[in-house]
Protein backbone atom coordinates (compact mmCIF):
# COMPACT_ATOMS: atom_id res chain seq x y z
CA UNK A 1 0.00 0.00 0.00
CA UNK A 2 1.66 3.03 -1.01
CA UNK A 3 0.72 6.22 1.11
CA UNK A 4 2.07 10.03 0.50
CA UNK A 5 2.05 12.13 2.96
CA UNK A 6 2.69 16.09 2.56
CA UNK A 7 3.11 18.38 5.23
CA UNK A 8 5.18 21.86 5.80
CA UNK A 9 2.35 24.22 4.53
CA UNK A 10 1.28 27.22 5.85
CA UNK A 11 0.59 31.08 5.66
CA UNK A 12 3.67 32.97 4.73
CA UNK A 13 4.17 36.70 3.69
CA UNK A 14 5.21 37.43 0.04
CA UNK A 15 8.87 37.19 -0.40
CA UNK A 16 9.09 34.29 2.38
CA UNK A 17 10.39 30.80 2.16
CA UNK A 18 8.77 27.47 3.14
CA UNK A 19 9.97 23.52 2.53
CA UNK A 20 7.53 21.33 1.94
CA UNK A 21 8.30 17.61 2.52
CA UNK A 22 6.47 14.54 1.04
CA UNK A 23 7.23 10.96 3.18
CA UNK A 24 6.32 8.17 1.36
CA UNK A 25 5.88 4.86 2.82
CA UNK A 26 5.29 1.61 0.05
CA UNK A 27 7.45 2.70 -2.47
CA UNK A 28 10.61 3.54 -2.78
CA UNK A 29 11.46 7.13 -4.12
CA UNK A 30 14.61 6.48 -5.60
CA UNK A 31 13.53 4.32 -7.89
CA UNK A 32 10.46 6.54 -9.15
CA UNK A 33 9.60 9.99 -10.86
CA UNK A 34 8.65 12.06 -8.08
CA UNK A 35 6.32 15.19 -8.85
CA UNK A 36 4.99 18.06 -6.82
CA UNK A 37 1.67 19.93 -8.50
CA UNK A 38 -0.22 22.49 -6.91
CA UNK A 39 -4.03 23.62 -7.21
CA UNK A 40 -5.33 27.30 -6.57
CA UNK A 41 -8.82 27.98 -5.89
CA UNK A 42 -11.22 28.11 -9.36
CA UNK A 43 -7.70 26.81 -11.20
CA UNK A 44 -6.68 23.33 -12.76
CA UNK A 45 -4.24 21.04 -10.88
CA UNK A 46 -0.82 22.46 -12.67
CA UNK A 47 2.45 20.78 -12.67
CA UNK A 48 5.34 22.64 -10.49
CA UNK A 49 8.52 20.28 -10.55
CA UNK A 50 9.75 16.47 -10.69
CA UNK A 51 13.06 14.83 -9.78
CA UNK A 52 13.33 11.49 -11.53
CA UNK A 53 14.47 8.44 -10.86
CA UNK A 54 18.16 9.47 -11.64
CA UNK A 55 18.61 12.81 -9.86
CA UNK A 56 17.57 14.88 -12.99
CA UNK A 57 15.12 17.74 -11.72
CA UNK A 58 12.24 20.02 -14.30
CA UNK A 59 10.48 22.76 -13.28
CA UNK A 60 7.75 25.22 -14.24
CA UNK A 61 8.67 27.82 -16.02
CA UNK A 62 6.83 29.96 -13.13
CA UNK A 63 8.78 28.58 -10.20
CA UNK A 64 12.25 28.19 -12.48
CA UNK A 65 15.04 30.06 -9.92
CA UNK A 66 12.88 30.25 -6.99
CA UNK A 67 11.67 26.59 -5.92
CA UNK A 68 14.15 23.42 -5.78
CA UNK A 69 12.97 19.82 -5.43
CA UNK A 70 15.35 17.37 -3.38
CA UNK A 71 15.27 14.18 -2.34
CA UNK A 72 16.79 11.96 0.91
CA UNK A 73 16.47 8.50 -0.16
CA UNK A 74 17.68 7.16 3.55
CA UNK A 75 14.30 8.85 5.02
CA UNK A 76 12.47 8.01 1.47
CA UNK A 77 11.26 11.64 1.41
CA UNK A 78 10.84 14.57 -1.20
CA UNK A 79 11.03 18.08 -0.45
CA UNK A 80 10.18 21.26 -2.21
CA UNK A 81 12.08 24.13 -0.98
CA UNK A 82 10.14 27.25 -1.73
CA UNK A 83 11.96 31.22 -2.25
CA UNK A 84 10.68 34.33 -2.59
CA UNK A 85 7.05 33.26 -2.57
CA UNK A 86 4.23 35.24 -4.40
CA UNK A 87 0.80 35.73 -3.69
CA UNK A 88 0.08 33.61 -7.05
CA UNK A 89 2.24 30.77 -5.17
CA UNK A 90 -1.19 30.54 -3.18
CA UNK A 91 -2.91 26.77 -3.74
CA UNK A 92 -3.12 23.49 -2.35
CA UNK A 93 0.25 21.47 -3.36
CA UNK A 94 0.32 17.69 -3.75
CA UNK A 95 2.89 15.37 -4.22
CA UNK A 96 2.72 12.50 -6.63
CA UNK A 97 4.20 9.48 -8.16
CA UNK A 98 3.48 8.07 -11.44
CA UNK A 99 4.98 5.36 -13.94
CA UNK A 100 2.81 2.83 -16.30
CA UNK A 101 1.31 0.83 -13.82
CA UNK A 102 0.59 3.62 -10.91
CA UNK A 103 -0.38 7.06 -10.39
CA UNK A 104 -0.80 7.71 -6.59
CA UNK A 105 -1.25 11.14 -4.88
CA UNK A 106 -0.92 12.47 -1.24
CA UNK A 107 -3.75 14.63 0.37
CA UNK A 108 -2.09 18.04 -0.08
CA UNK A 109 -0.32 20.65 2.17
CA UNK A 110 -2.09 24.57 1.52
CA UNK A 111 0.39 27.08 1.43
CA UNK A 112 -1.18 30.92 1.66
CA UNK A 113 1.25 33.83 0.62
CA UNK A 114 0.07 36.80 1.57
Amino acid sequence: HVQLVESGGGSVQAGGSLRLSCVASGHIICKYDMSWYRQAPGKEREFVSRIDSGGSTSYADFVKGRFTISRDNAKNTVYLQMNSLKSEDTALYYCATQGSTFDYWGQGTQVTVS
